[in-house]
């Protein structure tokens, strides 16, 4: 079915539908104002999301009350960087050393954390194999500064999946190391294995669900807690 939402999306975007689609769902349905992206055959709404969850905050206002919804958001768990020129012919390809984790939809949780805790919402987390295809090296502007080229992601194969369905399930992802003690978002930071901003977002994630509470401070430094810990 053509329509708007096929004629833009990207496509990762386009080859995560194809892989989520079962027999006898529906793509591309209009409902209430909104496309959807997949209609499963027991009701379910399946959106894919490739970037940031705030621009489905209008969608899941008028739709997430009235129906199961389900966020599917794809994070290259590997990935290969794949250099071609203006004719698509390739010039390099080398493996990247960034891999994605579950852990990264917190980067986009932060629009709406508390959400997790509706009874109609999932969000399902894809870890892929993907391909990010970038003209030949970037040079340098007039200003001197580096050209950035964001590229194309492409889906070469999905290697797992993490379903959050609950803010339980998202403390399932915090590691047994942290224990019942307080903590701060550095030792958070470490006990992950990850960027000091993603855990910062971590913590306001999982204090929105109420899943760590407020435990005082150690010098300068927040403490959390887990609830119930």
């Amino acid at each position: 079915m053509s329509g708007i939402g096929v004629l833009r999306e990207g496509p990762l975007h386009a080859a995560v539908k194809d892989f989520c689609a079962r027999p006898g769902d529906r793509a591309e349905v209009p409902m209430e104002g909104y496309v959807i992206d997949l209609v499963r055959a027991d009701g379910e709404l399946v959106e894919i999301q490739t970037g940031g969850f705030s621009p489905l905050g209008p969608k899941l206002d008028t739709l997430l009350d009235g129906h199961r919804m389900r966020i599917v958001h794809p994070v290259p768990a590997e990935r290969r960087i794949v250099r071609i020129d203006e004719h698509g012919e390739v010039l390099s390809s080398r493996r990247s050393p960034l891999r994605g984790a579950a852990l990264d939809v917190f980067d986009r949780l932060v629009s709406f954390p508390s959400l997790l805790a509706h009874p109609n919402l999932t969000v399902e987390v894809l870890l892929c194999r993907e391909d990010h295809i970038r003209a030949p090296e970037a040079g340098r502007s007039r200003s001197g500064r580096r050209r950035r080229d964001p590229g194309q992601r492409r889906l070469v194969d999905v290697v797992g999946s993490v379903v959050l369905g609950s803010p339980a399930d998202a403390a399932a992802l915090l590691p047994d190391a942290l224990g019942a003690q307080p903590f701060t978002t550095r030792e958070l930071a470490t006990a992950l294995g990850c960027r000091m901003m993603l855990a910062q977002r971590v913590a306001y994630c999982l204090r929105a669900m109420d899943v760590l509470a407020d435990a005082g401070k150690r010098g300068r430094a927040p403490l959390h807690r887990r609830v119930g810990g």
